[in-house]
């Protein structure tokens, strides 16, 4: 395992994959550390992976990677066009997916899905990054939804009010095909990351939680 995800080259800089299994998971799950993390470290590449989309879904989606990578030079943005909902039907070849992204790219950090998320395609592409990444620092980001799945993290990433406000007006102006739904608002994004933030006792007052499996030092 990679030292707490920085024993990297730091003349090449941090190698970052980040899959989510709809069009705003990354984003919601771990934008604030991303931006963060392109704040304060070299990034050598990122890989931006979305599986399920439409159309619409995938401009917005373009144009919020577009919008949280605006400050990393090497960069990789892909969309595909998986049905929502149905991710589990297409297992083997979004496996072979996951096989080819790995074989001219060797992540510093992955991050990926809750693996008890109750969400199917979470679950899928959680196992998958697992399957796929064994000997890597692997974060599993957080959604929160109506199902109530959150679970009690062990990983957390101070960021600013700052930080916390650009992830979730970006989100805001990005998607706005989920304007209509009850959950999807700025109160949503930074009351989750407040609560986390208070159980980091963060300075910033706000804080991203991930799932940490294994760290190995």
């Amino acid at each position: 395992m990679i030292q707490s995800g920085f024993n990297y080259d730091k003349e090449k800089g941090l190698n970052i994959f980040a899959v989510g299994a709809h069009c705003d998971d990354i984003e919601i799950g771990c934008g604030a550390t991303l931006l963060k993390l392109f704040a304060e470290h070299k990034v050598g590449h990122v890989k931006w992976i979305v599986f399920a989309s439409n159309p619409q879904r995938r401009l917005e989606a373009i144009a919020s990677a577009e919008k949280f990578l605006e400050a990393v030079e090497d960069k990789e943005i892909v969309v595909l066009d998986y049905r929502d909902a149905f991710l589990e039907q297409s297992k083997f070849e979004i496996k072979e997916h996951f096989e080819s992204f790995k074989k001219d790219f060797n992540p510093d950090i992955v991050f990926t899905h809750y693996r008890h998320d109750r969400h199917q395609d979470h679950r899928l592409l959680s196992d998958l990054a697992w399957n796929t990444f064994r000997n890597h620092l692997v974060l599993e980001y957080e959604i929160p939804k109506y199902d109530g799945d959150l679970g009690i993290p062990n990983m957390f990433v101070e960021v600013s009010q700052e930080l916390a406000d650009r992830k979730a007006q970006i989100l805001l102006d990005c998607f706005e095909s989920q304007a209509g739904k009850h959950w999807f608002d700025k109160e949503t994004f930074l009351s989750l990351m407040r609560i986390r933030g208070m159980e980091a006792a963060s300075n910033g007052r706000y804080a991203e939680a991930f799932h940490a499996r294994k760290i190995v030092f």
